[in-house]
């Protein structure tokens, strides 16, 4: 009797929890829906923030998600695993997001930074009142840097990607990268400057 090296189907252990990205992603192009399922639940939510950073509206974010991962389920077959599942998909939310932007108006001002918990504003209402100015005014820079800079800082500063990763999912290289989020930084400073 041989012994199994790949558990038969994601019920077997919690509906995939603990399975890799790579098999559930294998499983998947093989047309297992269970698979595919516990991978969006597994990247649902980190690729909808993304998204709601890029686009600043929480519609469009849910669409652009929502179509990357249509997208994602008929080209499984495609997906080689020369890079993980993860940036696989941080790169099609991203071609989503900018497609949106192309057939869009500028997006309003963004909504996903951290607002100050609600015993806060009512001990403090001051410092509360300066949270959110300063809240919006970083949601005003991070709107005017140019997409490709946001991206790249989105990537990085929230998401915590390594430049290489970043590189792959903007389909440029990890100079650009670096110099993007160089005037990213640079720009966001200059513009947070009155609320060190």
């Amino acid at each position: 009797m041989t012994e199994r090296t790949v558990p038969p189907s994601p019920e077997g252990d919690l509906l995939g929890r603990d399975l890799p990205d790579g098999l559930l992603a294998v499983r998947a192009a093989e047309g297992d829906e269970d698979s595919f399922a516990v991978l969006v639940r597994r990247h649902g939510s980190s690729l909808l923030a993304l998204a709601r950073r890029i686009l600043g509206n929480p519609q469009d974010a849910e669409e652009a998600v929502q179509d990357a991962f249509v997208s994602a389920w008929r080209r499984l077959p495609e997906y080689r695993h020369s890079a993980e599942f993860r940036t696989w998909m941080y790169r099609i939310t991203v071609n989503r997001c900018l497609t949106l932007r192309r057939r869009r108006p500028p997006p309003l001002p963004l909504d996903g930074v951290v607002e100050p918990a609600a015993g806060d504003a009512r001990s403090q209402p001051a410092r509360s009142a300066e949270q959110d100015a300063a809240t919006a005014a970083l949601s005003r820079a991070l709107a005017e840097l140019d997409v490709g800079q946001r991206i790249c800082w989105i990537l990085r500063e929230v998401e915590g990607l390594p430049y290489k990763e970043i590189a792959h999912v903007t389909r440029t290289s990890e100079p650009t990268v670096r110099g993007r989020l160089f005037r990213a930084r640079r720009s966001l400073q200059e513009a947070m400057g009155p609320w060190r």
